[in-house]
Order: C-alpha cells, then sequence, then structure tokens
C-alpha cells in the first residue's frame, strides 16, 4: 500500500501547502532530497493554539501539543509532496527537527514531538521512522505551540 493510500485509510488528506509568512520558500528539492522550512500546525491557515507548552492554567496541555506536533508534520508532508512530484515519491523520512515553545519547567519535548514521528510512521510506514532532535525553545514564530522540520528522500 502506498502513503497516499494510507493517508486516506487513516482518514486524513494533505492539506494545501501553507503560504509563508517571512522570506522563504515551504520546502526546497536538491538531487534526491526535500528539505522543509519549519512547518506550524496550521489548520485553515490559522493556529487553533497559542502559547507555551506545560502543566498548569494557561499553558498548552502536552497532549494537545502533540496532536499539533501531528499537524505541522501533516503539513511538512503536504510541502515535501508539492516539490517530489507527490507523496508516493517519498522513499523514507530521514530526519525530523521538532520544536516546543516550552514553559521553562517543561521538559517533555520528546513526547510532545512524538505526534509528529508517530503520524510519518502511520503514513509511511518504516520509511516513516527516521532520525529525530525535540528541542524546547522560549518563543515560536506566531506564538506557536510547536514546529516541525523535516529531511526527506525522494524517488
Amino acid at each position: 500500500m502506498g502513503a497516499t493510500e494510507r493517508l486516506a485509510e487513516l482518514g486524513l488528506e494533505l492539506p494545501p501547502v501553507a503560504a509563508p509568512v517571512a522570506s522563504y520558500v515551504p520546502a526546497v528539492r536538491t538531487g534526491q532530497y526535500v528539505y522543509t522550512s519549519g512547518q506550524l500546525p496550521f489548520v485553515d491557515g490559522a493556529l487553533p493554539v497559542t502559547g507555551k507548552v506545560g502543566t498548569g492554567e494557561g499553558l498548552v496541555d502536552p497532549a494537545d501539543a502533540a496532536g499539533l506536533a501531528r499537524t505541522a508534520a501533516l503539513n511538512a508532508l503536504a510541502a515535501v509532496a508539492s516539490v517530489a512530484g507527490g507523496l508516493d515519491n517519498v522513499v523514507r523520512i530521514v530526519k525530523v527537527v521538532g520544536f516546543v515553545a516550552s514553559d521553562p519547567s517543561f521538559t517533555g519535548q520528546p513526547a510532545v514531538v512524538n505526534g509528529a514521528s508517530d503520524l510519518l510512521r502511520d503514513v509511511l510506514g518504516d520509511a516513516g521512522v527516521h532520525a529525530r532532535s525535540a528541542v524546547g525553545v522560549a518563543v515560536l514564530p506566531l506564538d506557536s505551540p510547536v514546529e516541525v522540520e523535516v529531511v526527506a528522500e525522494i524517488a
């Protein structure tokens, strides 16, 4: 089963590629690799939640942030597909970098970025298993709780 079929089986669709919010492009292909710019968890052109991730009043719950990381990874797949000739041309996800806007006491960044990693594995199977970094940061663009970058090998 190809990635496009798995995506449909999961009840998902690739969203339109998010328009850049500054001077860059969503993805660049060089040789057999695609590098995405940082992808935010936009849904219909807007961030569903903003703020820092952590536990406590006024913070984005880590489980919700993992869902946002999943959305950001889906947006990254859309960016990859847009320059790779489609999702089925992805040979493997090589590297993922997940950034989590974290409350100073929050140390659960890996669990948040698992949302992105799990989505990539679910859609691409073994080809979606990748090397990864999960980084806590003070703030992200537009006060997004998460941002995801992907490097993909393509056919």
